[in-house]
């Protein structure tokens, strides 16, 4: 079982900037693939961005590619994603999520969530 907690989402104005956190616990943190997603208000969830176990490798959804980055630090059980030049469409619900490099590719785990709001 592995343990997420999202914090840092808030009300930005567009062209702002805010950064994601998400701490992780129960479980070998370097063991998993961590990606963020998010869901806004009557659309389905979406991918955001994801970073394998070495964080070597990183990739993102088109809409964020170029102004968001994703990072880890094992050693912290963290993972982050800077969000810059946010605009009105990247108002949601981010969730950090979880899967085993080893599993069927699903993730299992995921955070509450946390709001970002960005005004226009």
């Amino acid at each position: 079982q592995v343990k997420l907690v999202e914090s840092g989402g808030g009300l930005v104005q567009a062209g702002g900037s805010l950064r994601l956190s998400c701490a992780g616990s129960g479980r070998t943190f370097s063991n998993y693939v961590l990606g963020w997603f998010r869901q806004a208000p009557g659309k389905e969830r979406e991918f955001v961005a994801a970073v394998d176990l070495s964080a070597r490798n990183t990739n993102y959804a088109d809409t964020v590619k170029g102004r968001f980055t994703i990072s880890r630090n094992n050693a912290r059980n963290m993972v982050f994603l800077q969000m810059n030049s946010l605009k009105p469409d990247d108002t949601a619900v981010y969730y950090c999520a979880a899967r085993h490099f080893a599993g069927t590719g699903h993730y299992d785990y995921w955070g509450q969530g946390t709001q970002v709001t960005v005004s226009s």
